[in-house]
């Protein structure tokens, strides 16, 4: 097998300066542990994909600066045509359920996504064989909706990442809290606990953050907040993706490819 050297990106070790940055943290301004994230989101998808970035990791992620890095993939190899594939797995890794996450569970949870390719495990190797070429297939696999879940579990679900569901109003209101010890410890995931609230109005919304009810609100009528000092908008208050109270501190870098920074906002960004 030879490595495939992607032409987008380079792959990025998991050195704590090179993680930091990849959560849009700058070495000069370390992010502080405690308190909770409360997060205002419209009725839709946003709230699935703010419950994904909180609860669940994926093989590979691109990080908030663009570039591609192994979650719970920590290596890659292919052969001559990109056609076979062989991911090497984290082995720190367990459920919130107290269970080891294996090759298998890996390979069971890409099936039960419908991810098109014959997928197998040998060891704590994850084989995946496709039809047709595909250099891009460590990309694809950071696809948010190819999270690693636990099977079996509908009620709370159970994932790996740093915060484990404690309870769930479908669509409508989350609380997690952080899971310790975790294998993300130092790198993401700074909150004592998410809770994540669904207010359809984006008026109500931007009220909920002027009078300090929530910390973060998406897609807020931010018109509404013109004369409240000291709130952080993103990407500036003329369109405001989000807009933050002083409680939490607006990341250097905020992943551009869907909103929500990515849909990790629970784990990048951190307390004040």
């Amino acid at each position: 097998m030879s490595r495939l050297v992607d032409r987008r990106a380079l792959f990025t070790t998991g050195a704590a300066a090179a993680l930091l940055t990849a959560s849009g943290v700058s070495l000069d301004a370390a992010p502080r542990r405690g308190g909770r994230l409360r997060l205002a989101v419209p009725r839709g998808d946003l709230f699935d994909a703010a419950a994904r970035g909180a609860l669940y990791d994926t093989l590979t992620d691109v990080g908030a600066d663009g570039l591609l890095r192994g979650e719970l993939a920590t290596d890659w190899t292919t052969d001559a045509q990109a056609r076979e594939w062989r991911l090497t797995l984290r082995r720190d890794v367990l459920f919130h359920d107290g269970r080891p996450f294996t090759a298998e569970d890996a390979a069971a949870a890409l099936i039960r996504h419908g991810f098109a390719a014959r997928i197998g495990a040998d060891g704590d190797v994850l084989r995946v064989s496709l039809d047709a070429p595909d250099p891009d297939l460590p990309y694809r696999l950071a696809d948010p909706a190819l999270v690693m879940q636990a099977p079996g579990v509908e009620d709370l679900p159970s994932g790996t990442g740093p915060y484990a569901l404690q309870s769930l109003r479908p669509g409508r209101h989350l609380i997690a809290d952080r899971v310790a010890p975790h294998h993300k410890d130092g790198q993401s995931g700074w909150f004592d606990s998410v809770e994540i609230a669904v207010i359809p109005d984006a008026a109500v919304r931007a009220e909920a953050l002027r009078d300090g009810f929530v910390d973060v609100a998406a897609l807020p009528d931010a018109a509404l907040l013109a004369d409240r000092p000291g709130l952080l908008f993103h990407p500036s208050s003329a369109d405001a993706v989000l807009a933050a109270g002083q409680g939490v501190t607006l990341p250097r870098n905020i992943g551009a490819r869907a909103p929500l920074d990515d849909g990790r906002i629970a784990q990048r960004w951190w307390q004040a």
